[in-house]
């Protein structure tokens, strides 16, 4: 029987006070326990694994941290780290898969993935968007949030056609959170 991996996920909103003009709230404790969720989904479909920066590499516990925050943080680290000066939904730091394979460390049977930082304004403004399927800002946010796990799981989007396959594991990240 092989041992249940453990994942841990810091989830801080940096604008605590945030509410949505809807009168949505961020629940972050709600959203780390779906964002765990949805990642220990990942983990059990192998397929998914075995095109991951996780094939090949044993470890006990895997971690990452996400920030909530605004347009115009956002827009300060889209235009410090990409050189795009326009605020966007979401920016990933894959500390794990983004390095060669040869520097890629396991220190203590843990993986420390990355960074996954949402723009809850971007969030909330394209659940607004009628050419996005997320009708609700939690869709929306948790659209975000898994699409930020599969970059720091390896994850790409260099075409439609990937883009396309992306979105569907998303999906079925999110369907499986319950």
């Amino acid at each position: 029987m092989t041992k249940k991996k453990e994942i841990n996920i810091f989830i801080e909103n940096t604008i605590e006070d945030f509410t949505a003009p809807d009168g949505s709230i961020v629940d972050t404790a709600q959203m780390t326990r779906d964002a765990v969720k949805m990642t220990e989904y990942f983990l059990s479909k192998k397929d998914l694994v075995d095109q991951s920066c996780l094939q090949g590499y044993d470890f006990d516990l895997l971690y990452f941290d996400v920030v909530l925050t605004d347009n115009e943080k956002i827009q300060e680290i889209n235009r410090e780290f990409r050189d795009k000066d326009t605020p966007t939904d979401v920016i990933t730091f894959a500390i794990f898969s983004d390095s060669p394979v040869e520097e890629r460390f396991v220190f203590d049977n843990e993986i420390n993935l990355g960074e996954i930082i949402i723009s809850l304004d971007k969030a909330f403004s394209q659940s607004l968007d009628q050419s996005h399927e997320n009708k609700t800002f939690k869709d929306e946010l948790y659209f975000l949030l898994a699409h930020g796990i599969l970059h720091l799981l390896g994850y790409d989007h260099q075409d439609e056609k990937t883009l396309k396959e992306m979105w569907a594991i998303q999906q079925e990240m999110i369907g499986n959170k319950e």
